[in-house]
């Protein structure tokens, strides 16, 4: 690809990243950090866990993402009672016009293109870990029969930070599957206004779809192509492994309130994530800037405080933004 065409491809790519986010906020009022993470998280091939209180439109926002990206769109509501073949489907006995009896599989919700995993932590260990291997892998199995899960496929699964009596949690190694841990506030004063008047009346807002699954592989693509400077890289590894506290290059704050930090999976997805940025902004290199931005959603849930940081008040943001 010549220089003139690297260009071309990644002003084409920051137009139509800004035209998505145009199309999203006819619907979703606010949340603009969110949007943009969440679709930076779709274009790396990435999934993100989306922590919130009821009533923040995380549904709305992941359905109206389908819609402007023109893709399938299923919801699954995990419940204590759910079981592995409710999400990757099951193998009925079917009979055909002959009489002859054969086993056919039955689809389940987690073949769509976007899937909203709704309470993750609702759900017992063996369920969580058929979403996850469905993420991981990218096809399901069932019965002994491997079946692959339609491209691009992407995952937002929500917890609800408040009540915490009858789940799961899920576990900092599962955790550490989400590219993303995206956090929802509420909205401003101005912007429950705009909710409240958007929502109680009789006014609908079409979603005009602004790429396709085609478009969306390319530019996937595309965006493993951006150059990354071997300073950029090493800043990236270095502020991955000074939240190690068992690491060389760890701070005294590190060793002293945090019990286990970040992986390399988080170094990858960071690099990865970055380049992403930088496209969406029309750029074909990564800078530190970029990293910078993107590395409180990519270490929150990958870092863990422990008892002394909670006795002396030390947020995990702290310490993020004390090692950046």
């Amino acid at each position: 690809m010549s220089k003139t065409e690297i260009e071309k491809k990644a002003t084409q790519f920051a137009e139509h990243f800004q035209a998505l986010k145009k199309e999203i906020g006819k619907v979703v009022v606010g949340q603009h950090e969110a949007v943009e993470l969440l679709l930076l998280s779709l274009f790396s091939k990435g999934h993100s866990v989306l922590v919130g209180v009821p009533g923040l439109a995380k549904t709305l926002l992941v359905k109206t993402v389908s819609e402007a990206l023109n893709l399938s769109f299923n919801r699954i509501q995990f419940t204590p009672d759910l079981m592995p073949g409710d999400i990757t489907g099951t193998e009925i006995i079917d009979e055909d016009e002959t009489g002859h009896k054969h086993f056919k599989f039955i689809k389940g919700p987690i073949f769509s293109n976007l899937i909203l995993a709704d309470e993750i932590n609702r759900t017992p260990p063996k369920t969580q870990a058929a979403l996850l291997e469905a993420m991981q892998e990218s096809r399901v199995t069932v019965a002994g029969k491997t079946y692959n899960l339609e491209a691009p496929f992407f995952v937002l699964a929500t917890q609800n930070p408040i009540e915490q009596e009858g789940t799961y949690p899920l576990p900092e190694a599962q955790l550490d599957r989400f590219m993303f841990n995206l956090w929802l506030d509420y909205p401003s004063y101005d912007e429950e206004i705009e909710i409240v008047s958007r929502t109680t009346s009789s006014q609908k807002t079409t979603v005009e779809p602004v790429l396709n699954a085609a478009d969306i592989l390319e530019y996937q693509q595309l965006i493993r192509e951006v150059s990354v400077p071997d300073s950029v890289t090493r800043y990236v590894v270095d502020l991955v492994t000074k939240t190690r506290p068992n690491s060389d290059r760890a701070t005294e704050m590190v060793k002293k309130y945090i019990s286990w930090g970040a992986g390399p999976r988080a170094s990858q997805n960071l690099i990865i994530a970055s380049k992403a940025l930088a496209l969406s902004e029309g750029r074909f290199f990564v800078n530190e800037k970029d990293v910078q931005k993107l590395a409180v959603p990519t270490l929150r849930h990958r870092v863990v405080v422990n008892y002394s940081a909670e006795a002396e008040n030390i947020s995990l943001l702290n310490i993020i933004n004390t090692l950046l």
